[in-house]
């Protein structure tokens, strides 16, 4: 299967799904390996299932891969939070400022990258390509600032009580203040809010009920491209995820380190 055609099926997936595909997909290359072709079969037939809108068969398939993958013992299910993007530069887990996060998401073309950081050390950083369910222009780039922050939310069983969370999108922090102040049913123009077949609630509809349950976190704008450690961290985090659904990379190092390197200028003049 050729790159073009695994990532150009594999946006048909739901995110669930998606994941799981894009952690198999060396399987889907030339291989002399037995075992590796019948895992890459696997995930081919999955796709196609996918292409014809057997989502259900699609996850079967799946399922089938990750165990044969498990079973030649090089594989980890995608549940794994380093799997999913998420990882964390513990040195600076004990650091004794506020928590602040910041998020950003980059889009460009029919790909696109969220990711977040947070001062602590944790971040996450995931590419996604154009689903079925994506408007386009303006509401999409703010639908994915939102998915960022949905997606650094849900990093935690719990968000950290009195958290500041810091956008450079101006309509996605409306957006976070309408919610927290009761409005969760405001929604950007030509979001779907038809049932997802991969969760019990689209995106931003959770992270809308969230968000007004939580009041003791903060929703605060930063200007972009302004120098700022922790945005620009962000920002650098969401186009490498971009950028790693088209070339091909060592993504995890190069994250770690971008990250460490600028908090390690954010603990040195830590202010919001």
């Amino acid at each position: 299967m050729r790159p073009d055609e695994f990532l150009r099926t594999l946006a048909l997936l739901p995110p669930p799904l998606h994941d799981r595909a894009l952690t198999l997909r060396a399987f889907t290359r030339p291989t002399r390996c037995d075992d590796c072709q019948r895992i890459g079969d696997a995930v081919r037939l999955a796709l196609t299932a996918a292409h014809y809108d057997e989502l259900t068969s699609a996850g079967e398939l799946l399922d089938t891969a990750e165990r044969l993958a498990a079973d030649h013992g090089i594989h980890r299910r995608s549940g794994d939070d380093q799997q999913r993007g998420r990882g964390r530069v513990v040195r600076w887990a004990s650091a004794s400022a506020p928590l602040v996060a910041a998020t950003d998401a980059s889009w460009k073309g029919r790909v696109g990258g969220i990711g977040y950081v947070v001062s602590d050390g944790h971040y996450g950083l995931l590419g996604r390509g154009t689903g079925r369910l994506d408007p386009t222009g303006a509401s999409r780039v703010l639908i994915n600032e939102l998915r960022a922050v949905d997606y650094l939310l849900t990093g935690y069983d719990e968000a950290p009580v009195g958290m500041t969370v810091l956008l450079d999108c101006l309509a996605a922090l409306r957006y976070l203040h309408r919610w927290q102040a009761g409005e969760t049913g405001a929604m950007p123009a030509g979001y779907s809010l038809r049932e997802r077949r991969w969760s019990d609630q689209p995106t931003l509809v959770r992270l809308a009920e969230q968000v007004a349950r939580r009041p003791d976190l903060t929703f605060a704008h930063v200007k972009g491209h302004s120098g700022h450690a922790l945005n620009e961290a962000a920002d650098g985090l969401s186009h490498m995820a971009r950028r790693r659904r088209e070339e091909s990379f060592d993504l995890r190092p190069r994250a770690h380190a971008l990250v460490d390197a600028f908090l390690r200028d954010w603990h040195a003049n830590a202010t919001l």
